[in-house]
């Protein structure tokens, strides 16, 4: 069985992934940073379905903390699936900030660096020891790298930056047949940034080819896909999963 780490699994595309993965036979492991209790959930709904679960705590803009959390991930694959060898890494953790440029601090400019490019950086590189020959890794970047958002500037340029990085790990990891791969979600229905309202709903639906927002499954599915043995010919590309926006 191959077994993957997904970060911010507790909610949202995460949550989803981490089902949706499991659904197709995978191990899961699963991070959050503060609501165990969401991360528990999620792993109930998986097992309750047949898979196989374990949800870990970890801080994506703490990178102090994961030479730990790489031996805590070892630990937790010898004793629940009886390996040492991840198969895929879902960099997936974030959250969104609306303020326009000139109202945008160094604290909050610092936070979206450390948790949208900083973090995925390190953690692929703590958790690099651990990846299979032929693993996968899929970094979540975002349509805004495309399409320019007033108010998202930081958000968007890390993660701007980190489908830049994608394409450097395929090139470095290909000696080991390690993939990556971005998949860049457009409007999806999440708690992301304090979710959609009716207004704001309409109006990206509006500006969507197929007439609507994403929800976490549409995203949910491709990454799962680019963890599967469907997708061993796809490496350092960016998938946009959000319905034809702004076309």
């Amino acid at each position: 069985m191959s077994v993957i780490v997904i970060t911010g699994g507790s909610r949202g595309i995460g949550a989803s992934a981490a089902e949706c993965c499991a659904g197709r036979g995978m191990g899961v492991i699963l991070t959050y940073k503060s609501n165990p209790g969401a991360a528990e959930s999620v792993v109930r709904r998986i097992e309750g379905a047949g898979g196989k679960a374990v949800a870990l705590k970890l801080d994506v803009a703490d990178v102090g903390s994961f030479g730990n959390f790489r031996e805590t991930v070892l630990l937790t694959l010898k004793t629940t699936w009886g390996t040492t060898a991840l198969g895929g890494l879902v960099n997936n953790a974030g959250y969104g900030l609306f303020n326009r440029l000139e109202t945008v601090t160094e604290a909050q400019f610092d936070g979206l660096l450390s948790v949208h490019l900083k973090g995925p950086f390190f953690l692929t590189q703590a958790l690099l020891p651990l990846l299979a020959e032929g693993a996968s890794i899929v970094n979540l970047t975002s349509a805004t790298t495309r399409v320019a958002t007033a108010g998202v500037a930081p958000y968007a340029a890390f993660k701007g930056g980190l489908e830049v990085l994608t394409r450097y790990m395929a090139k470095e990891f290909g000696e080991r047949r390690i993939r990556a791969n971005s998949v860049s979600p457009g409007a999806i229905r999440t708690e992301l940034g304090g979710g959609l309202n009716d207004e704001f709903e309409a109006l990206l639906a509006g500006q969507t080819a197929l007439g609507r927002v994403g929800e976490p499954d549409d995203v949910a599915r491709v990454i799962a896909m680019l963890l599967s043995e469907d997708s061993t010919w796809i490496n350092a590309q960016t998938i946009e999963v959000a319905g034809g926006y702004v076309v």
